[in-house]
């Protein structure tokens, strides 16, 4: 127990603290989340993967490896879900927020930061090739999910293409390729923006569970629940073999894996009318249950 206690302690409890600083600050100042929101998608976030894949040692092998096996836990999770969703009699929008919820991780906000406490910047770096192949999915799969199959083809494509995280992966893998040396000038004021990544997706994270509202459709939210929180992280352990992961990058795969429900979801099914209230109660609930798996699930990866 007391293992347990100082992994959570050490590792899960600092995101919590700075997370409610957000929570904090949004119940008290009622800020409007989406200008940060911007500036981390657009600029904090492919800085933060740029940096990471520039100085860290990890061949191109290794980064496709996790892409897929990223994007194989994603569709398997989302095969699982329909299955459930069809027992349990849902239909229409609710089906589609229903995939929403356990399809796709908060491997942003939560993941990197608790990958970097587990793992360190090794760990922080295979992390951050998850989350871009995790946005890929999510503004592609996840906005075909939410337009219901309506037009979703289109949708799905241009989603993908504006997800600037994409073009920073080929970017530092072709300059690390070629052994190009960025210049100083160049390469520190992208550093500087990339240590802004990591607490500021705290915050907004915060931010956003302060503007949830309280969660309905108990039944099928319990079962959201159970899907991501635990589901999710066995179909990971079970695949990472057959991708060929191993070692610290199967861990850190299958950490990435068990992450709560992606705050993202609640922009998408709000964007394309898909039960937002049901998604954002989703996104709570996780995020406040995943303590409880997260911290069992870091002692069996470090043991």
């Amino acid at each position: 127990m007391s293992e347990l206690l100082n992994l959570f302690t050490n590792n899960i409890l600092p995101i919590l603290l700075v997370a409610s600083v957000g929570f904090v600050l949004q119940k008290l100042l009622k800020f409007d989340p989406r200008p940060l929101s911007q500036v981390t998608f657009y600029v904090l976030s492919p800085a933060l993967v740029f940096t990471l894949l520039v100085s860290a040692e990890i061949e191109g092998g290794r980064v496709l490896s996790m892409m897929a096996f990223a994007a194989l836990v994603v569709l398997l999770t989302a095969g699982l879900s329909f299955g459930v969703g069809r027992t349990l009699g849902l239909g229409g929008k609710h089906v589609a927020a229903f995939l929403l919820t356990t399809t796709f991780m908060n491997a942003g906000n939560y993941g990197l930061s608790l990958n970097k406490f587990a793992f360190g910047d090794f760990g922080l770096a295979l992390a951050s090739i998850y989350f871009v192949a995790s946005q890929m999915m999510t503004h592609s799969l996840g906005v075909y999910i939410a337009s219901v199959g309506g037009g979703g083809t289109l949708q799905a494509f241009k989603g993908l293409t504006r997800v600037p995280s994409v073009y920073a992966i080929p970017l530092a893998l072709g300059i690390r390729a070629l052994d190009i040396a960025v210049p100083l000038p160049i390469s520190r004021p992208i550093e500087l923006l990339s240590l802004a990544t990591v607490p500021t997706m705290l915050l907004l994270l915060g931010m956003q569970i302060a503007r949830a509202g309280v969660p309905r459709y108990r039944k099928s939210l319990s079962a959201s629940v159970a899907i991501k929180l635990l589901a999710a992280p066995a179909i990971a352990f079970l695949i990472a073999p057959l991708i060929g992961l191993e070692g610290l990058a199967r861990d850190v795969g299958i950490l990435q894996s068990a992450m709560p429900t992606a705050v993202m979801t609640t922009i998408i099914a709000t964007e394309y009318d898909a039960e937002a209230a049901f998604v954002t109660g989703a996104v709570l609930v996780t995020t406040l249950l995943s303590p409880l798996t997260l911290t069992p699930l870091i002692a069996v990866l470090l043991g």
